[in-house]
C-alpha cells in the first residue's frame, strides 16, 4: 500500500502557531481583567457617577472643564477600585481557593501570581488616587483613598474573624458616591461638609447588609469552608440572619428619603414616591425570609436587592435633571 505524504506548508504552521500565541495572549489579559473585578468596578462607577451629577448640576460649568472633570472622577476610580479588587484578591488567595464560586479566579488557579497581584493593585491605586487627586481635587483623592485602605486593610482581614466585618466593609462600600460628590462639587471642602453626598452614602451603606447576607445566605456552606465569619455561618438556623435582614430592610425606608431633604430643591415627590415603593418591595421580600428562612427566600431578596439600587439611583439622577430642566 502507497503512503501518501501530506505537503509541508510552514506558511500555514506559522499561521496556525500565530494564532495559538493570540489566544494565550488573549487569555493572559482576560485573566489581568479578571483579577480587577471588574464587575464591582462597573457598580462602582455608577454610584459614583451618580454622586457627581447630584453635585455638579447647579454648577455653572465650562464645557470642557466639565468632560475634563467628570473624565478624570470615573477613569480614577475605576483605577482605584480595580487596584483594592487585586489586592483584595491577592490578600484572600486561600479562603478564595476553597470556595468553588472562587477559586477559578486568577490567583487562587495559579495564572497570577500573589506578588503580581499586590504590585498590580498597589500601581492601580496609586494611579487611581493621584488621578482624582490631580484631576478633580485632593478631597476626592482623599475618599479614594480611604475607600481602598478600609477595604484592603479593615474589612478583608476581618472577614475571617468576626461577622461585624460585614458593617465594616459596607463603608468602603459605600464611599464611591462621596468621591464622585467631591469631585462634582465646588465646595472648598469637597461638599464633605453638606449633607447631600452623605445622604447617598448612606443609602448605599444601609443596603449593603441585606444584599450581602442574602448572599452570605445562598453560600454559607462556601463560606464555612473558607473560614468566613458571617452570620448565616455562625448561626446556622437562619434567625438572626434573617432578624438582621429585617431590621437593616426597615431602616432602609427612612434613609432612602433622606435626599429630598438633604439635596433640596434638586430631589423631591417624585423620587419619594419610587424610593418608597422600592424600599417596601425590598421589605416585603424580607419579611418573607424572616417567616420561612428558606433558600428561595434568600435567593429572592438578593435578586429583590440588586433591581433595588438602580432604579433608586436612576430615579435620583432623573427627579434632579427633570427639575433643572423645568427651571
Amino acid at each position: 500500500m502507497t503512503r501518501v505524504e501530506r505537503p509541508v506548508c510552514p506558511a500555514a504552521d506559522h499561521v496556525r502557531s500565530l494564532a495559538a500565541l493570540d489566544e494565550r495572549r488573549a487569555a493572559r489579559l482576560a485573566d489581568w481583567i479578571e483579577l480587577t473585578k471588574p464587575g464591582i468596578v462597573r457598580m462602582v462607577l455608577v454610584t459614583t457617577a451618580v454622586g457627581f451629577i447630584l453635585a455638579a448640576l447647579p454648577r455653572a460649568w465650562d464645557m470642557t472643564a466639565l468632560l475634563l472633570v467628570a473624565a478624570a472622577c470615573m477613569l480614577g476610580t475605576a483605577l482605584s477600585a480595580a487596584g483594592a479588587n487585586a489586592l483584595n484578591m491577592a490578600i484572600e488567595v486561600r479562603r478564595d481557593a476553597a470556595m468553588l464560586r472562587t477559586m477559578r479566579r486568577p490567583i487562587p488557579a495559579n495564572r497570577i501570581t500573589v506578588h503580581g497581584g499586590v504590585w498590580v493593585g498597589v500601581g492601580l491605586s496609586v494611579a487611581g488616587v493621584g488621578l482624582l487627586w490631580i484631576g478633580c481635587n485632593p478631597w476626592a483623592g482623599a475618599v479614594s483613598a480611604v475607600t481602598i485602605l478600609t477595604y484592603v486593610l479593615a474589612y478583608t482581614p476581618l472577614k475571617p474573624v468576626t461577622p461585624l466585618a460585614t458593617i465594616i466593609g459596607a463603608f468602603p462600600g459605600a464611599l464611591p458616591p462621596l468621591i464622585g460628590w467631591a469631585a462634582g462639587s465646588g465646595d472648598p471642602f469637597g461638599g464633605l461638609t453638606q449633607m447631600g453626598g452623605w445622604s447617598l452614602f448612606a443609602i448605599i451603606f444601609v443596603w449593603q447588609i441585606p444584599h450581602f447576607l442574602a448572599i452570605a445566605w445562598k453560600y454559607r456552606d462556601e463560606y464555612a469552608a473558607a473560614g468566613h465569619k458571617v452570620l448565616p455561618v455562625l448561626h446556622q438556623g437562619g434567625a438572626r440572619t434573617s432578624r438582621a435582614v429585617l431590621l437593616w430592610s426597615v431602616a432602609l425606608i427612612p434613609v432612602s428619603l433622606a435626599p429630598v431633604m438633604a439635596i433640596p430643591g434638586r430631589i423631591g415627590l417624585p423620587y419619594l414616591i419610587i424610593a418608597l415603593a422600592c424600599g417596601i418591595g425590598m421589605l416585603w421580600f424580607a419579611v418573607r425570609l424572616a417567616r420561612d428562612r428558606s433558600d428561595g427566600s434568600a435567593r429572592r431578596l438578593f435578586f429583590a436587592s440588586i433591581a433595588y439600587l438602580p432604579v433608586v439611583l436612576f430615579a435620583l439622577v432623573v427627579d434632579a435633571l427633570a427639575r433643572l430642566a423645568l427651571t
